[in-house]
């Protein structure tokens, strides 16, 4: 049955059937049989993996099995491919007359108001940006031209599936947007705390995030991921398994938002004033170190503090302890991209600091606190199509979705296209342009002109497009045949896993095997629990075998086959792993005292000064929130009741009762739990004579461990040197 300007219908796996917009009589009897035929058919249940393979292979991806229901557009046009953008050839640019990735990210991005999609749980803080040295030979934008030069900033730090009111310390991706404030525009550097992402191409996002989201009939898991839509996700996408090893990592929970790594994740360019282009990844690299918490730690301070983060932030700045971190990049040309094992435009990869070394080239400081909350974090508008001269994209099909789906966010979130009007948002440098009126404008163009060209003189001219001033894109040379594609490289999903795991340290790598089990544990589905594990043998066999072991199976599952055989032999690289880069000082980090009445004043004089003069902080907990008294009569205040200030809030503890104190705090099982805790997560912990007490009553018995340091008879400068060490990580 064919009618002129139709579809020719051959079975029932269409359920759109004209393509020619109107009904011819043949047409519509037939649209109608074949559409009660697909409807007719029930849906197969089956817990058998149905969904098909997601692996690159260098070319189209491998489809799922078609089913009864043929996907569609909102308007009804079949959809070919819904795992690639289209673009010009394998490695070029999206194209933006791609309609079905465009109504996909569109439809997405309007899902929430006024809440962020993801990213939702943010805190902000202002500060500057200064550069160290003139960088024209790489760039031309005008923020690295001389030594010295400052620019405003504005940082938001955020999680990503939780909503506004979840916990700081769920195991989550960390936001790390940076908006720079330069006098040729604004630069939004939107990025995370860890380099790589979990998909290739941005066509996947939604369901990325549909996934990691709560499961839609329920409602429910907030803020997590242990739950069946999201590992039944990552197990049909291995292009994803080397961000499950960055998640499942120490990375995923950090101690402090001073104390993590930012990226840019994606490949950009740097153009000098002669057009000349390198290719660069940004890094931001913090001041005082990487520094991570315990997953027991994460659970029991998101009950203690859920706003944790945020309000170590706050005291951080209020104390005059600036968070600091300086920005890093690493700069590579053409023939590096094109001798190298990976693909430079695939986001599922980074390159390792010891091939391409992080030069540092300016600090970023937060010295100021938001004026008000909504105002500025809740409303400020990042878009990571906000470059300025001597900055370009690449062909990252990921960032080329990202570049559109920013802008369309924003117009949704913030009422309309004037979100730049509000004070976060707009430039400080001075712009001009003809753009006018819609919601909530707070300006326009002035005069009689809101054109151009036109023939006015004078202000009523207007604004003009400069082409010796003005954002140039580098002229990079495309050709290609348009397909649905990804290029053949993009096809090794195991090898920087591998290289990542490899990388770390024993302790580390047990976090992210008992990180996997705990997390699998919670999916219901036994199928999909196997397709994950299965991935993990081309990861690391002990890996595969210890996740097996922890979740029960009889034996390791067959390994996924690769869509592209792994490169063997990578080197593993030190600056993956966190403690490889501990900070070795105390700087910045929180010493917990647990006081009585009749405490030693002289000790607690001393410990309170060799903090304070490591550039730490002391907080003072006792049995009650008005304090103690010391040994002298001294009235101590105290900063935290015993149940309020448990040890997991602080990164080393010190117990210091008197005699007559200890007898009251045996009796007390939030004293008793303080100790318990710090002694299971390996904190270092000072203790003076009576302390001994208490400790035996929680079970700490015989000769201590070298984690345990006498206060009596040290001192307390050494007890804080130790401490920068963070864990005694030998205690069993």
């Amino acid at each position: 049955m064919q009618s002129t300007g139709c579809l020719t219908l051959e079975g029932p796996s269409f359920t759109v059937l004209s393509s020619c917009g109107r009904w011819h009589g043949d047409c519509k009897k037939a649209s109608v049989q074949i559409y009660a035929e697909v409807m007719s058919k029930k849906k197969s249940k089956s817990n058998s993996n149905q969904a098909g393979d997601f692996r690159g292979n260098g070319g189209e991806l491998h489809q799922q099995p078609e089913g009864d229901h043929l996907m569609t557009t909102q308007q009804g046009c079949p959809i070919s491919d819904d795992q690639n953008t289209l673009k010009v050839g394998e490695r070029g640019p999206a194209l933006l007359e791609d309609f079905s990735f465009r109504e996909k990210m569109f439809h997405f991005d309007h899902e929430r108001i006024p809440e962020r999609v993801v990213h939702a749980r943010g805190y902000g803080a202002k500060g500057y940006f200064e550069n160290y040295e003139s960088l024209s030979d790489l760039t031309s934008a005008d923020l690295f031209q001389r030594p010295g030069e400052k620019v405003e900033a504005f940082v938001r730090f955020s999680t990503v599936a939780g909503s506004k009111g979840s916990p700081d310390l769920a195991r989550d991706v960390r936001g790390f947007a940076v908006k720079l404030y330069t006098k040729e525009g604004n630069w939004d550097l939107v990025g995370n705390n860890i380099p790589v992402f979990f998909i290739q191409d941005a066509m996947k996002f939604p369901d990325l995030v549909h996934s990691a989201k709560p499961e839609p009939d329920r409602g429910f898991p907030q803020a997590q991921t242990a739950h069946d839509n999201f590992w039944d996700f990552m197990s049909l996408t291995p292009e994803a398994m080397h961000m499950v090893m960055w998640i499942m990592s120490d990375r995923a929970i950090p101690r402090s938002l001073r104390f993590m790594e930012g990226f840019g994740v994606h490949t950009f360019r740097l153009v000098n004033a002669k057009g000349e282009s390198s290719f660069v990844k940004f890094h931001w690299k913090p001041k005082y170190g990487l520094q991570s918490v315990l997953w027991d730690e994460a659970v029991k301070i998101n009950g203690a503090d859920p706003d944790f983060h945020r309000r170590d932030m706050w005291e951080s700045i209020e104390a005059g302890d600036y968070p600091e971190w300086e920005l890093g990049l690493q700069v590579f040309d053409e023939a590096f991209a094109d001798e190298w094992e990976f693909d430079v435009l695939d986001p599922t990869k980074l390159i390792p600091e010891e091939l391409v070394p992080v030069k540092r080239v300016g600090k970023l400081v937060l010295d100021q606190l938001v004026d008000n909350f909504f105002a500025e974090t809740e409303q400020v508008a990042f878009c990571t199509q906000n470059i300025v001269p001597g900055i370009d994209f690449t062909n990252d099909p990921l960032l080329q979705g990202r570049n559109f789906s920013y802008l369309d966010t924003q117009i949704k979130r913030l009422g309309g296209p004037n979100f730049t009007h509000i004070p976060v948002n707009a430039p400080k440098c001075p712009f001009a342009h003809f753009q006018q009126d819609g919601h909530m404008a707070m300006h326009n163009p002035k005069g009689r002109a809101n054109y151009e060209p036109n023939s006015w003189s004078g202000e009523e001219r207007g604004p003009r497009a400069s082409a010796k001033k003005g954002f140039k894109s580098f002229e990079a040379e495309e050709s290609g045949n348009k397909r649905r594609v990804r290029p053949e490289l993009f096809a090794d999903h195991y090898s920087q896993a591998r290289q990542f795991y490899d990388s770390q340290t024993d302790i580390e790598q047990s976090h992210i095997a008992d990180a996997l089990i705990f997390e699998l544990s919670k999916v219901k589905t036994p199928s999909i629990r196997k397709t994950l594990v299965s991935h993990l043998p081309n990861i690391n066999a002990d890996l595969a075998k210890t996740v097996a072991e922890g979740l029960g199976f009889d034996e390791v599952p067959e390994a996924a086959q690769p869509a592209r055989n792994p490169v063997e032999g990578l080197e593993p690289s030190d600056a993956l792993s966190i403690m490889k880069n501990a900070p070795g000082s105390f700087k910045g980090r929180k010493l917990g005292v647990l006081l009585t009445d009749g405490s030693d004043i002289d000790l607690y004089k001393k410990l309170k000064k060799a903090v304070e003069d490591a550039g730490g902080t002391l907080t003072v907990v006792t049995p009650a929130i008005g304090g103690v008294t010391a040994s002298d009569g001294t009235e101590i205040e105290g900063d935290e009741k015993i149940g309020g200030g448990p040890s997991v809030l602080f990164d080393a503890v010190a117990v210091l009762p008197s005699e007559e104190g200890v007898k009251e705090l045996v009796k007390m099982p939030p004293a008793k739990e303080f100790v318990m805790d710090a002694v299971n997560h390996k904190k270092f912990i000072g203790y003076n004579a009576a302390a001994k007490t208490l400790l035996k009553k929680v079970g700490v018995k015989g000769k201590l461990d070298n984690g345990f340091v006498d206060l009596d008879g040290t001192q307390a400068n050494k007890f804080i040197s130790t401490c920068a060490d963070l864990r005694y990580w030998k205690r069993k």
